[in-house]
């Protein structure tokens, strides 16, 4: 079994190293992801994951974020009658997949187009928690006082 080295990415994916770790548990449970997906950084702030969901409709797909967690769910309605296959090459099954979103990261929109489930996030760090320069003046400094 061959094993990635995320060590890289650590550096360049600031916020995510809990995804990279989720991303290593998933590439040692090949055979679990359906549908297959794609993770892009597309800047510091802007990440996208693409899911394809070729087959399903808008309606029976559901999107939700709770505690940093994105869910995203397929469930195919089932067509009315019995087909017979002769060769069944596209799956048709219900899935659930997990992601877990760094801190300040949220769900900035998401669409269907041709087959795939494209979900745009953006990290939101609030202005208090952003850095700040502080100047270094003559004025007085805060003296202590021991009692």
């Amino acid at each position: 079994m061959s094993r990635f080295d995320f060590s890289p990415l650590y550096r360049s994916a600031i916020g995510f190293d809990r995804l990279m770790g989720d991303l290593e548990n998933l590439l040692q449970h090949k055979g679990e992801a359906y549908p297959p997906y794609n993770i892009e950084k597309q800047d510091n702030d802007h990440y996208r994951i693409s899911l394809a969901v070729a087959g399903f409709r808008e309606s029976e797909l559901q999107l939700s974020v709770e505690q940093n967690m994105l869910l995203v769910k397929g469930s195919r309605e089932k067509p009315a009658g019995d087909s017979r296959y002769l060769y069944q090459g596209i799956t048709e099954r219900d899935f659930e997949l997990k992601f877990r979103l760094a801190d300040h990261v949220q769900v900035a929109g998401a669409r269907l187009d041709n087959g795939l489930l494209v979900i745009d996030l953006q990290r939101e760090v609030p202005d208090e928690l952003k850095p700040r320069r502080i100047e270094i003046g003559q004025g007085r400094t805060l003296e202590h006082k021991s009692e």
